[in-house]
């Protein structure tokens, strides 16, 4: 890969900072290369559900987990990446606690003596007041109590240590009333991340950036929430490009960390036109660089079946297309229909539909070089397959002229078993265009009535 010495952004990176199950050792160390690789200099360690970085917060690491952090420390070290070690404290702790003070720093400083000299403080995604009686007598709000321990923390890591922390609130137009006030009251070198306009942010512009930096005193450091797809977004699959990011953001921050998807190999197609997008903004193609992505990871022999799928599950808070080609092939279908061109038509989205089934045949039951990447999306390539089947049998129908007759009978079972999937494939698209044919635009919940044979009235 390319080397990223020119690149305009200080950092670069990755956050496992998603909620679920959190990467295997083997799947870190080896995501640590694949960062190297592409000129990426960050790995920031922080996954919500590893009870050692929240829920345990002040236990030591000791054992095979002593032993996994050690290992992690050395290949970042071996491949000039940067590790920053996360805790998250902010459910259980006093923060007026001197005894939670010390274990916050011990934890912090055990992890500094296998070599680490970056950490992150992350106070995401807790309650807004103060939640023990102690701390309300001890500081006037929030604010004041975390600036107080992010001030104790700076000093008693010493000089050589890097702070970064995720500010309760960590989401706006960059000159919240919060962020002025937290920013104000530490240390000017104390990095604060920040995630755009919404918690998963469309986009990303140069002019937020500067609101930002005007109102903390420092340029943002940017944790972008793509293409995780945890908590609410669970039904969708996050592998289109990187879009939406100001080809000049580099000049108002400090970099960006990428927060992936708990779906390891699945995550490394949109990572890699993250790279991309890092290393020269102004040059960067996401379509270009998706199809080198979706290349290199699925494969050569199996990239042409997956680009296929892939076009399908392009939902994401960056993306409002869903499926490009398969939405203007039904809208093609519909508007040709009502103009009494049903046949011709049919045999155009026959051969759209051929297509797609040959691509979730391949996947599914063809021998393919990354089995990780298939089982990663195997849920939705399965409702992929079941999709194109129901395009494939509604240009049957049109073909046979059984539109009108039949069209309840064959389409409503493909509808209600796309919907009870649970995930999003084809966006809006076929959804709609079966519930049109078939007359049943009702809520999901009479979906089983009507594939049972229920009146739709």
């Amino acid at each position: 890969m390319s080397s990223a010495a020119t690149s305009p952004f200080d950092v670069r990176g990755v956050i496992e900072g998603f909620y679920g199950n959190p990467y295997t050792h083997q799947q870190r160390l080896e995501l640590v290369d694949f960062l190297a690789d592409r000129g990426m200099n960050t790995f920031v360690y922080g996954p919500k559900d590893d009870p050692l970085t929240r829920a345990r917060w002040r236990d030591p690491y000791d054992g095979e987990a002593l032993g996994r952090l050690s290992e992690l420390v050395d290949r970042c070290r071996e491949r000039d990446v940067r590790l920053m070690y996360c805790v998250s404290p902010g459910l259980s702790m006093r923060y007026s606690s001197p005894g939670d003070m010390d274990a916050l720093v011990a934890k912090l400083a055990s992890v500094a003596g296998l070599g680490v000299r970056a950490f992150g403080l992350l106070l995401d995604d807790i309650p807004m007041d103060l939640q023990h009686a102690e701390d309300r007598t001890a500081f006037a709000d929030l604010v004041e109590a975390h600036a107080a321990v992010i001030r104790a923390v700076v000093d008693r890591l010493g000089p050589g240590k890097q702070l970064a922390v995720c500010p309760t609130v960590y989401w706006g137009r960059g000159d919240e009333a919060f962020i002025a006030r937290l920013a104000a009251a530490i240390p000017g070198g104390v990095d604060l991340f920040w995630t755009g306009r919404a918690i998963c942010s469309p986009t990303l512009d140069l002019d937020d950036a500067r609101r930002f930096e005007a109102t903390a005193g420092r340029p943002p450091l940017y944790w972008d929430n793509y293409p995780v797809n945890d908590v609410a977004m669970t039904f969708e699959l996050h592998i289109g490009p990187y879009l939406g990011r100001d080809p000049r953001l580099a000049e108002g921050s400090r970099g960006i960390i990428a927060n992936p998807m708990e779906l390891f190999e699945a995550s490394k197609i949109p990572l890699a036109t993250i790279a991309d997008y890092l290393r020269d903004p102004d040059a960067y193609d996401p379509e270009a660089s998706w199809e080198a992505a979706i290349l290199a990871v699925a494969g050569q022999a199996d990239a042409a079946a997956f680009a296929v799928f892939a076009d399908n599950v392009r939902s994401s808070c960056l993306s409002a297309g869903d499926a490009p080609a398969v939405g203007t092939a039904l809208e093609s279908f519909a508007f040709r229909l009502d103009r009494g061109e049903g046949r011709a038509a049919a045999a155009e989205l026959a051969a759209l539909a051929d297509r797609l089934l040959a691509a979730a045949h391949h996947l599914l039951r063809g021998p393919v070089w990354n089995t990780a990447l298939v089982d990663d999306c195997r849920p939705w390539i399965e409702a992929f397959e079941l999709g194109a089947q129901a395009i494939r049998r509604i240009a049957v129908l049109a073909a046979e002229d059984r539109l009108d007759v039949d069209v309840r009978t064959e389409l409503i079972p493909y509808l209600a078993r796309l919907r009870r999937a649970r995930v999003r494939v084809f966006g809006d698209a076929l959804d709609m265009a079966l519930a049109d044919l078939t007359g049943t635009h009702v809520r999901p919940g009479r979906m089983l009535e009507l594939e049972q044979g229920g009146d739709s009235a």
